[in-house]
């Protein structure tokens, strides 16, 4: 019997799952919150190890031979195009692999080193971005939507789009910007809306060595504030070993008036939402225990 014993005020009750329940728990909280935190994960072999449970690693043009990313800075090397995240700079949202015919579905990022300063992590929940332009905008969601109205990759682009809808009442998101993104005109109009959208659902998480995050990347954006000194982390893309749905609920227009209300509390008070809590609270080690804790803070 293994049990979970509160170490921070962000999880106030104890649970007691079965050994072997651990990667049950990882795909629930992917399929329900599209983000789990993990924990203890302090090397290399423990992160591909981990990796190894929960995806079939897909190896990126970058990946070393065991299909992880070595994340740290490059040199100079790192301001040419589609390098960003090798550099020390900021590293604004973006769907990992956006420019791929099919993005993987399965992003695993964990640090080994902490840098002197910054390097924050900014993850922003494209459900909300969804819902909140769907309440907001509405117009904006359904032209985001066409297909060819976003090109994404070198050589002139991938034809593509911001929104993906899928049966069933479910939506994936693709996205970046920099030098290898352009928007048609039609939806030009609409590209500020949606970066203030990610803006204002965008929260900050503060890694310490061992600590990281297992996201549906179909689902999340993720960036990265500029930093100072040796950096370090690794990253695995991969195909969950779980069962996993297209993209996200969507929650229409009732839904996203909803989320934006929260927004506005949340940002009057100063606390993360429920939905971050919640996604934060379960933290996974590399052998299959489950523990809580970690640090959620909402950026300004």
């Amino acid at each position: 019997m293994l049990t979970c014993t509160p170490t921070t005020g962000i999880q106030r009750r104890t649970t007691q799952p079965q050994i072997g329940h651990a990667d049950g728990r990882i795909a629930e909280q992917v399929r329900e919150r599209g983000l789990v935190m993990v924990d203890g994960l302090g090397s290399r072999a423990s992160v591909l190890a981990f990796a190894r449970r929960v995806m079939a690693l897909v190896p990126h043009r970058h990946s070393d031979p065991d299909s992880l990313t070595t994340i740290q800075y490059i040199g100079q090397g790192a301001r040419r195009p589609g390098l960003a995240g090798l550099g020390t700079g900021e590293l604004y949202a973006h769907t990992e692999g956006s420019s791929a015919p099919e993005p993987p579905r399965l992003m695993l990022l964990v640090c080994l080193r902490r840098p002197v300063r910054g390097g924050e992590v900014f993850l922003t929940d494209g459900q909300a971005v969804h819902d909140h332009l769907t309440a907001m905008v509405p117009e904006a969601v359904d032209l985001l939507s066409r297909p060819g109205t976003a090109f994404y990759g070198g050589g002139g682009g991938r034809p593509s789009q911001v929104f993906t809808h899928h049966p069933g009442g479910r939506a994936s998101i693709r996205y970046r910007q920099d030098d290898f993104a352009q928007f048609s005109p039609v939806v030009g109009r609409f590209l500020a809306d949606l970066r203030a959208a990610i803006t204002a659902h965008r929260h900050t998480i503060i890694l310490s060595p061992g600590q990281g995050y297992l996201i549906d990347n179909h689902r999340y954006l993720h960036a990265r504030a500029a930093f100072s000194g040796p950096r370090l982390c690794v990253r695995a893309l991969g195909r969950p070993r779980f069962p996993l749905q297209p993209g996200f609920r969507t929650g229409g227009a009732d839904s996203g008036a909803a989320a934006a209300a929260a927004l506005a509390a949340e940002s009057s008070s100063g606390q993360c939402s429920p939905a971050v809590l919640d996604a934060i609270e379960t933290q996974v080690s590399p052998m299959g225990s489950l523990s809580s804790g970690g640090d959620c803070r909402r950026t300004p």
